[in-house]
This record gives structure tokens, C-alpha cells and sequence, in this order.
């Protein structure tokens, strides 16, 4: 399967070290697996993927606010209708809940269907949690 990971951490730098642990338990499960970056990239290339996860990572401490690059990427890749995705949110601070739903709302509103959604606490973690996808 063509994975497309979107990441969008809370400030401009190079994909975080648990994008990249992702990844790659994903690849070790035989997908083909593509980092995006948010902040640099536009997302057109979305559609061609047949499955878009979304990482990012919470803006403030409190009010679970999502990297304005995020919904930029998503609402640039037209016909993400149907597409299914998973959305993984980088723990920080209290209102963690609070962004996860903030980033499936940001997901579904483009008209994607999350059938996965999870909290990574650490590179350990979101490798594990690569390796799950499609089992």
C-alpha cells in the first residue's frame, strides 16, 4: 500500500524523530511509505496515496490549536473524498484530547474518513505503532 505521512510538527524544522520511527515501522510491514512535510510541501500529490496519516503536533500548551500548515496541505490535495487516513497526535501538555480532535475534524472535513486515531508518546512508540498498520 502507498502511504502518504503528512507531518506537521509545531514549528518549522526537519520531520521529528517519531514521523521518521513511523515510517518506518510502516515500510518494515512492506508498505511504500512518503514523508510530507507541512511546511514545505503543498500536498497535491495527496490523492495518488491509498492511505494519508496526518501527524502533527499541538501549536500551545492549552486549547489543543493544530499547525496552520496542516489544513493548508489538506485542503490543497483535491479528492481526498473517501480516502482513508489515520490521525496521530504528538503528546504535549494536558489538552492532548483536545487536538486529537481537532485534527480529525481537520481531516473529515476534507472529506477523509479516519479509521485510526492514536497518541504517540515517543520514537519507540510511534515505530510500534507503524507496525500495526495494515495487520
Amino acid at each position: 500500500m502507498r502511504i502518504a505521512i503528512v507531518s506537521a510538527p509545531a514549528q518549522r524544522k526537519v520531520p521529528p524523530d517519531y514521523v521518521l520511527s513511523l515510517a518506518k515501522g510502516m515500510e518494515s510491514m512492506g508498505h511504500r511509505v512518503e514523508v510530507i512535510d507541512a511546511w514545505t510541501e503543498a500536498g497535491v500529490r495527496l490523492p495518488g496515496f491509498d492511505y494519508v496519516v496526518a501527524v502533527a503536533e499541538s501549536t500551545s500548551l492549552i486549547g489543543g490549536k493544530l499547525p496552520g500548515a496542516l489544513s493548508r496541505v489538506l485542503s490543497v490535495g483535491s479528492s481526498l473524498v473517501g480516502k482513508k487516513g489515520a490521525a496521530f497526535l504528538k503528546k504535549k501538555g494536558p489538552f492532548t484530547g483536545k487536538a486529537m480532535a481537532n485534527l480529525m475534524r481537520a481531516m473529515e472535513k476534507e472529506g477523509m474518513i479516519v479509521n485510526w486515531s492514536d497518541i504517540i508518546l515517543n520514537a519507540p512508540h510511534a515505530e510500534a505503532l507503524g507496525k500495526r498498520i495494515g495487520a
